[in-house]
C-alpha cells in the first residue's frame, strides 16, 4: 500500500459508514451510533476554526464518488 492509499483510507471508511445498507436499512454508523456522521469537512479539534477553499471540497467529493463506485463494484462481485 502506498502513502496516497493510506491517505484515502479515511475517505474509504467515511463512505462505507456512510453508505446506506439495504439489509439494516440504514448506514452503518447509524446504526451503530444512532446518528449521522459528521461530514470529513467537521473533522477539527473542539475551538479551532478551519477553512476550506472550494477546491479542496471538490477534490474531496471527488475521491468520495471514486471510492463509493469501487465499493458499489466490489459488493456486486
Amino acid at each position: 500500500m502506498n502513502i496516497k492509499d493510506r491517505q484515502l483510507l479515511p475517505l474509504a471508511e467515511f463512505s462505507y459508514n456512510n453508505s446506506y445498507q439495504e439489509s439494516i436499512q440504514m448506514a452503518p454508523f447509524e446504526a451503530l451510533y444512532g446518528r449521522k456522521c459528521r461530514t470529513p469537512l467537521n473533522w477539527v479539534e473542539p475551538g479551532k476554526r478551519r477553512y476550506y477553499g472550494i477546491d479542496f471540497v471538490k477534490e474531496a467529493e471527488k475521491q468520495v464518488l471514486v471510492i463509493q463506485k469501487h465499493m458499489e463494484a466490489a459488493q456486486a462481485r
